[in-house]
């Protein structure tokens, strides 16, 4: 959205002296951050001015008449950005790579060791289950603190599905530990639930490899 600043007619400006440099010749100049040139300044009466024209040209803004105001409208700051910058605010963010693929190797972890003790034949506990769970939820919080640009935000919603997900997987297996002494390995073979969390878990891991823009997977919702 362009904004728009609105001065009487006059061929001066008043603006504040906060940013002011001296020039060599004793008057001051006005530059603004993030543009190139300056405008000189004239002070009077304790009041500095500075040519509507000039504050014009540095902006890049454009200058209109509207009966007795000058309308001085200043470009669009989004319309200044370079497909690098602009890739950069949509695609991942390296703070959110680097919690994401801890968070999700913490969900690993926490399916790998519930499987091998399914497989092993050794009983799934929630005094060690706990522990995994934790780890998980809490590089969750740090991934979602990490988020900051639109892909970020997108995948965030993805690895908290999967978590979902890995938090229904082991408490199954916590229910019937708590009614059987034995679960067959067989189990694991057809379990549909563990194989969104697998394809899940690989879609997310391609994506964080190629470090890009987000791109949807079906089976993390």
């Amino acid at each position: 959205m362009n904004i728009s600043t609105r001065f009487s007619l006059s061929a001066l400006l008043l603006v504040p002296a906060i940013g002011l440099t001296q020039a060599s010749h004793g008057d001051a100049t006005l530059s603004i951050h993030g543009h190139d040139g300056q405008a000189r300044v004239i002070q009077s009466g304790g009041r500095s001015f500075v040519d509507v024209e000039s504050l014009t040209r540095i902006t890049g803004g454009t200058l209109g008449f509207q009966g007795n105001q000058i309308v001085l409208t200043l470009p669009d700051a989004t319309s200044s950005r370079t497909p690098q910058q602009e890739a950069a605010k949509t695609g991942y963010s390296r703070d959110f790579l680097r919690a994401g693929i801890e968070a999700m190797s913490a969900v690993r972890e926490w399916r790998s060791t519930v499987e091998n003790a399914i497989r092993t034949n050794n009983p799934v506990d929630e005094t060690w289950v706990s522990g995994y769970r934790r780890a998980a939820e809490n590089g969750m919080k740090l991934a979602v603190a990490a988020a900051t640009t639109d892909s970020d935000r997108k995948a965030v919603a993805l690895m908290q599905n999967e978590l979902n997900h890995m938090r229904q997987w082991s408490d199954r297996f916590l229910d019937m530990r708590k009614t059987a002494s034995y679960i067959s390995p067989d189990i694991l073979d057809n379990d549909a639930l563990d194989q969104k969390i697998l394809a899940c878990a690989r879609g997310l891991a391609a994506q964080a490899v190629q470090g890009g823009q987000f791109e949807d997977v079906v089976a993390c919702h």
